[in-house]
Formats: C-alpha cells, sequence, structure tokens
C-alpha cells in the first residue's frame, strides 16, 4: 500500500501522519507532499526519514491513495491530476463538498455510498462531522425538523498562524495577526467570509454539508459559528426538533450505542464534554442532554471533538480503512 499525504507539514497533514500511524494503517510507501518551499526537508513517520516530495513526483509514482490537506486552490488543481493517474484521493478541503459528482463522507453514517468509482472523496467539514455522528442515530429515531446550532471552535481551526497568534498574545509577543482581532479574552463571531445573506461560509457549510451526509434536504439547519480562544477542539450548542417526541433515556441510550459516540453526561460528578478532556481523542462526546422545556419534541444537547482528529484527519483514515476493508482501492 503506497499512500501520498499532500500538505504533509501542515496541521492537519502532520496529524493525518500521526492517526495513520497510530492506528496502525497498512503503509508500505509513504510518499509525503508539501509546497515548494519544503521540498527537500525531512519528516518522520514510524521512525523513519521521509523526503518531502512534489506533486508530481508522487504522482508519478503511483499511490493508491492520496490523502489531501493542502487548501481548497491546490486541492482544486491537483486532486484532479491525482484522480486522472488513477489515484484515490481523499480530501479535507471545502474545494470538493458540494459538488454533487462528489461523495461527502462520514464513516459511521454514510460510508455505504462509496464506489470503486469515487476517485474524489470530499472530508467534510470538521463541525458538520461531529454534529451529523450525534444527528443522525436520533434522526432515525424520531425524524429532525430543525436543528439550531452554535459552535466554539478551537483556534486549531485556522491552523499554525491562529496557534501563534493565540500563544504570542498570552505572553506579550507582538506577531503576525491569524485574525482581524486579538483571540485572547475574547470571541470572534467570524468564521471564514461573510456572504450576502449575512451567514458566514462556516455556518452554511454546516447547514448544506448536513443536508448531504444525512441525505435528506428536509432537515433545517441554522448555525450561528465563533471561534474561541481554545485548542483543544470545537464545541457546540445544538437544539434539535423532532418530528416525534422521545424520551431522554431513550435518547441517552441510543447515543450511547452508535459509533464513534461517547455520551458524558453524569451531572452529579460534574461530567460533561469540554474540549480539555476531548483534546488528542477520536471520538465525539455528547452531554447535557436535556428537553428543551420551552417547545415540544425538542432536545439541547452539547457537543465535542478534536477538530484536527476526527474533525480532519481521523476521519479521512477512516475513509481509507474503509476503502481498503471493501476493496475500493
Amino acid at each position: 500500500m503506497k499512500i501520498a499525504v499532500v500538505g504533509a507539514t501542515g496541521l492537519v497533514g502532520s496529524k493525518m501522519l500521526q492517526v495513520l500511524e497510530e492506528r496502525n494503517f497498512p503503509v508500505d510507501e509513504l510518499l509525503p507532499v508539501a509546497s515548494e518551499r519544503s521540498i527537500g526537508k525531512q519528516i518522520e513517520f514510524k521512525g523513519k526519514k521521509y523526503t518531502i516530495i512534489s506533486a508530481e513526483d508522487a504522482i508519478a509514482a503511483k499511490p493508491d491513495l492520496a490523502l489531501f490537506s493542502a487548501g481548497g486552490s491546490t486541492s482544486l488543481e491537483l486532486a484532479p491530476k491525482f484522480a486522472a493517474a488513477g489515484i484515490t484521493v481523499v480530501d479535507n478541503s471545502s474545494a470538493w463538498r458540494m459538488d454533487p459528482t462528489k461523495k461527502l463522507v462520514v464513516p459511521e453514517v454514510n460510508a455505504n455510498v462509496l464506489t470503486k468509482e469515487d476517485k474524489i472523496i470530499a472530508n467534510p467539514n470538521c463541525s458538520t462531522i461531529q454534529m451529523v455522528l450525534v444527528l443522525n442515530p436520533l434522526h432515525k429515531k424520531y425524524g429532525i425538523k430543525r436543528v439550531v446550532v452554535s459552535t466554539y471552535q478551537s483556534v486549531t481551526g485556522t491552523g499554525v498562524k491562529a496557534v501563534t497568534q493565540l500563544e504570542n498574545e498570552r505572553n506579550n509577543i507582538e506577531g503576525e495577526m491569524a485574525y482581524k482581532y486579538r483571540i485572547d479574552k475574547n470571541a470572534i463571531p467570524h468564521i471564514d467570509v461573510f456572504l450576502e445573506n449575512g451567514y458566514t461560509k462556516e455556518e452554511m457549510k454546516m447547514v448544506k454539508e448536513t443536508n448531504k451526509i444525512i441525505g435528506d434536504d428536509s432537515i433545517k439547519v441554522t448555525a450561528t459559528c465563533v471561534r474561541i480562544p481554545v485548542m483543544g477542539g470545537h464545541s457546540e450548542s445544538v437544539n434539535i426538533e423532532f418530528e416525534k417526541d422521545f424520551d431522554l433515556d431513550e435518547v441517552k441510550d441510543i447515543l450511547s450505542n452508535s459509533e464513534g459516540i461517547v455520551v458524558q453526561d453524569d451531572l452529579d460528578n460534574f461530567i460533561y464534554p469540554m474540549p480539555l478532556t476531548a483534546h488528542e481523542k477520536d471520538e465525539t462526546f455528547v452531554g447535557r442532554i436535556r428537553r428543551d422545556e420551552t417547545q415540544p419534541n425538542t432536545l439541547n444537547c452539547w457537543i465535542v471533538s478534536d477538530n484536527l482528529r476526527k474533525g480532519a484527519a481521523t476521519n479521512a483514515v477512516q475513509i481509507a480503512e474503509y476503502l481498503l476493508e471493501k476493496k475500493l482501492i
């Protein structure tokens, strides 16, 4: 199994390499790819040094699979070139997510849509992944009418520059700014660009991607996405209105028995999901599960997941594992 990782030096690319190693994915030959300025540098994988190569050299080497985390414009340019060479691409950018000819996959929810013909597979937005993991089993049981979500997103979702900005601010160091404003001791209700409807692109991603992954356009979603000064993962306050009424114990039971979800909901012992405890874990954690007392058939919950892992790298590797298991690569 020959694997290329495109964007191998970035936050998510580095995490992909870590997750491939941790999950013992069968990598016989690794082809790390990065931007021109990184070509020739070395990275380490499973105790061995690998030299970063160009995308052209990676394509010529004909890997079985390419995991992409190199940004939307790079993906739009390079993914079709890899695909044309018969290489299956799992892409972490937003480039292909809403393309009707491309599958958008969270393995626990809809891996079954994948076929051998899918040469470019889209990895969803990090905040969407953790939310649909919780929504999907509940939708199957009760039918979701409407979702109102507010996110509290880690600076790691922006990248190295944002992490550096936060650390600099905490240490009173002047430095390059990833955000228009200070992020330490602040909350910025602005992720990605603003659109004509007043929502940000990130907020609209959550709307459209949720419908596509679950495969039901009747689910209404409205989102507000906020950047906060944490590093461990993204948190979400989610209000879900169902078609049918529910029993709270049954909801917890359904979620406890759903793949990839851990219920943390012990208020007597102050146990609930937090970025601090979700950091470096692959599961999505859900707690503060309670009935919305203002209207019928409506639930409130709090969802937390490590955005670099399940929100990006782990989800991509899980797609690769599924492709391998089903002999689709």
